[in-house]
This record gives C-alpha cells, structure tokens and sequence, in this order.
C-alpha cells in the first residue's frame, strides 16, 4: 500500500531517525518511542542539546530573512527535517510573500507530514530525495517546478551534512549543488562540533540511528563555504551569529557552527 507517493513498508521505524529526534527535542509529536529514547540519552549526554537545537533554529530563521532582504526569491531546503512553526517559506514569505520554496528530505514521514501541510499553489514543493545524491536532488522536476536555477538561489543545508561520514565525501556534494548555483546565489549551512566539549557519548545515539553523527572542527567545516564568500560574522556559533535577542544561556557550550556565504560572479 502507498502512503504519500512511497510505501508504507519503507518507513522504517524499528531505529531512530535524525529528523525524528530533531523534533522530539524541540518538543514536537511526530516521532516515535525509539526516538524518543534516543532524544532522551542524547539529552543526558550532552544536557545542552535543546538549547542548541533551539539555538540552530533561530539561526536558521535569521540566515532566511537575511537572505531574502538580500533579494533572493528561491530557496532550497535539503534535508528540511519535520515541519517546524514557522516553517522556512512561512519565515520567507514574512518578508517577500513571491518567494519559492523546494524542501528535500530522505525520510517518506517527512515528505508525508509536509505534503498535508504545504499549499498547492506552487510556491512550494516537497521532494523524497537523499542528500548524498545532489545531482538527483537538482534534476528531480519538482524542484525544476519551483527552482530556476538561472535566477539567484539560497541552499539550505542546516544541521544536515554532519549526517554524512567522510567516506560519503561531504564536500563533493556541496560542490555538486554550489556549481549548479548562479552568481548571486547563497548559502546558508549550519553543522555540528565538539570543539567545545566531548561529543562521543552523543555519536553513539546516533551509532544507533538511520545516520551516524561526524562531528568537524571550525576549519573542517569552514571548507565547505570553498567557491563562496562567508558574510559578517564569518562562521560562528549559531547564538553569535547575527544575533538580534540576547544569547540563551550556556551558549558557549552549544556545538552547532553556522555561517552564510554569498557566491560571486
């Protein structure tokens, strides 16, 4: 039986999966118990994590707003995750109400609970899509629906390549999605790290999981804006960049660097 355009049998809910426990911990209902017990051992191993996921978020929605008071009227979301008030089209169109937004996500619950919640006039696509596949992600035509990719675009990729091991060639891939990326275009991209503190009890939760967490220094993931421009305040912690409400408490401690690039021509 299919379910949203995939079969239910390819959910696979027997281990947790990152997006689940992503939503889990910023309190939301679309998770199960396995990942629900994984939010909480990665909450007892790292006590600071719904700080930083929270943290992350809010970056997130001011690298948005950012880019679009910049003129940018595409956004591509990979590895958008659950849907979370407000959602990136819902922060975009706050300020341009014409912008255009192409989720992607690996996960078919994802593409499930966005596709009951997302409008259908056009202004937004979900796609069932894996990251470690970019060429697949810029040639699928529900992203060629809502993307011109001879028009400036901001890529998202927040709180999602540190999913991807070495092995998996992380940089490749941004390179893949930055080449098909015209002059003008952004990117936004946040990551985690354990240049603050030990993050090894939190890798194995995830040793568990659909994907392992492999965490990067501020250099290792410094390379990833190669072809861009970093905007001030260069790569930061997420609470430290751009903040425009007080740093919540034990911010020195989060492990989420973020960073916005623009790509010239």
């Amino acid at each position: 039986m299919k379910q949203g355009g995939f079969r239910a049998e390819e959910i696979d809910t027997s281990r947790p999966h990152p997006a689940r426990i992503y939503d889990y911990l910023l309190g939301g209902k679309d998770n199960y118990e396995v990942d629900q017990r994984a939010g909480d051992e990665l909450a007892a191993a790292a006590p600071e994590v719904r700080i930083g996921l929270q943290a992350n978020r809010a970056f997130l929605r001011r690298a948005v707003r950012h880019v679009v008071g910049n003129g940018v009227r595409q956004l591509l979301d990979v590895g958008t995750g659950l849907p979370t008030s407000p959602n990136v089209h819902e922060i975009a169109h706050e300020a341009a109400p014409d912008v255009r937004v192409a989720y992607v996500d690996n996960d078919p619950i994802v593409k499930a609970h966005a596709d009951a919640l997302l409008s259908r006039s056009g202004a937004t696509s979900i796609v069932l899509a894996d990251l470690r596949d970019p060429g697949a992600i810029v040639d699928h035509p529900d992203v060629r629906r809502v993307i011109d990719f001879d028009e400036p675009v901001a890529l998202l990729l927040v709180a999602v390549l540190h999913f991807l091991t070495d092995a998996e060639n992380p940089g490749r891939v941004v390179a893949t999605l930055r080449d098909v990326l015209p002059a003008g275009s952004f990117l936004v991209l946040s990551h985690a790290t354990d240049d603050f503190a030990d993050r090894s009890e939190a890798q194995a939760v995830y040793n568990k999981a659909t994907a392992t967490l492999n965490l990067r220094s501020h250099a290792e993931v410094e390379r990833f804006f190669d072809g861009f421009e970093l905007v001030e305040p260069g790569l930061a912690q997420v609470p430290f960049w751009r903040p425009d409400t007080p740093p919540p408490v034990r911010s020195d401690e989060i492990g989420f660097y973020g960073g916005v690039a623009r790509k010239s021509g």
